[in-house]
């Protein structure tokens, strides 16, 4: 049987999305019903913003935040203890031949969201955004857009 070549640095594959998002979805009701047996955790509101998938699909690491950022490390332990009960209640909602290893990571997407809002309100930053768009050619600047208009102008 052939290998799956898969080069460094390649994209997931359809499939892998599509996994993903299918478990992201499940793992997101069970969460959101309190399908688990364990009162610590299902006080807590946990927002599942993305699941990758391994190549294979054995391994599913989902990234979670709980609701307001409060109790990240809490929230870690208390998935990691019940990662075996969710992983039953995920095999019951998803068709998948076997139902992924689960594991967890805090979603610092929001976390990346205001560090470049902060970036890009910075005087510096906001200035060399908002320059007209310049090019440099044979050492000169020149206008963009009035080269693009008129091919004289180059």
């Amino acid at each position: 049987m052939a290998k799956n070549k898969t080069h460094e640095g390649s994209g997931p594959t359809q499939r892998q999305l599509r996994v993903g998002e299918t478990i992201r979805r499940a793992l997101s009701e069970v969460l959101a019903r309190g399908d688990v047996h364990d009162p610590e955790l299902n006080r807590m509101s946990i927002t599942v913003g993305e699941v990758r998938a391994s190549p294979d699909l054995k391994i599913a690491t989902a990234f979670v935040l709980p609701l307001g950022g409060e109790g990240r490390d809490e929230v870690l332990k208390l998935l990691a203890r019940n990662k075996g009960e969710l992983r039953r209640q995920l095999s019951k909602k998803l068709v998948l031949k076997f139902a992924p290893d689960l594991r967890f990571q805090l979603d610092e997407t929001f976390d990346r969201m205001d560090e470049t809002r902060r970036m890009l309100a910075q005087d510096v930053v906001r200035r060399d955004a908002e320059a007209p768009d310049t090019d440099v050619a044979d050492g000169d600047l020149y206008d963009t857009e009035a080269s693009d208009r008129d091919p004289a102008a180059q």
